[in-house]
């Protein structure tokens, strides 16, 4: 039998699913505002009580995750916004790695790989930034003047149109991606075998699953 080591941590694969979930009936309750033809999905105002419950779940389950997982959560962000001289070998292998299945040129990646250190900023970033401007859009439409209303739409929206674009990449990437066999596995399971975390992940196989398997 295959040996197999530890990715994630079952708090952090029950976050990260019920965050999806959210982010998904976000998205798709969204996405009526932007496409006249679906207009008549909305009508009753369902649709905005449905944004609105899953808004509050994309808020406060995060805030959760930290308060119970400090640790774990702090280890995230740090790797989210630690960038060094491999990530940018990583970006300049990447488009040979996932268009042309070039591995040679692939440098050892930690915990998170380039791309997962830019997926998961962007989460950190644009969710801050969907939260903020959700609070002002929601609760305090009556007093912001009509200009700072307007930008906070405008933020709003250009949040939702870049990780909307980013969460299909993400998608495809961790299901799809013929290269990418065990990823699906890894936030649904948890673990992935050392062959596919030496392959993937070395550094982090080398450094620190190889001594003792654990999780983010």
């Amino acid at each position: 039998m295959a040996q197999e080591v530890v990715r994630y941590r079952k708090a952090t694969r029950v976050l990260h699913h019920v965050h999806t979930a959210a982010f998904v009936v976000l998205f798709l309750t969204g996405l009526v505002l932007f496409i006249p033809q679906l207009g008549f999905i909305a009508q009753g105002g369902w649709t905005r009580v449905l944004h609105r419950i899953a808004a509050v779940i994309f808020a406060v389950a995060p805030v959760l995750y930290v308060l119970f997982n400090w640790e774990a959560a702090k280890k995230g962000i740090k790797e989210a916004f630690t960038w060094g001289s491999e990530d940018i070998k990583w970006l300049k292998a990447a488009p040979g790695y996932y268009f042309f299945m070039d591995e040679s040129k692939m440098p050892p990646q930690g915990h998170m790989n380039t791309g997962q250190k830019m997926w998961w900023f962007m989460v950190l970033v644009f969710g801050a930034l969907f939260v903020l401007t959700g609070i002002f859009m929601w609760f305090l439409k009556d007093i912001l003047p009509a200009a700072s209303f307007q930008w906070m739409i405008f933020i709003h929206d250009v949040s939702f149109i870049v990780t909307g674009c980013m969460l299909f990449l993400h998608i495809y990437l961790g299901v799809i991606h013929p290269l990418m066999t065990e990823a699906w596995k890894s936030i649904t399971k948890g673990t992935v075998s050392a062959e596919y975390a030496k392959s993937h992940h070395g550094k982090w196989f080398k450094e620190d699953a190889k001594k003792k398997p654990k999780g983010a």
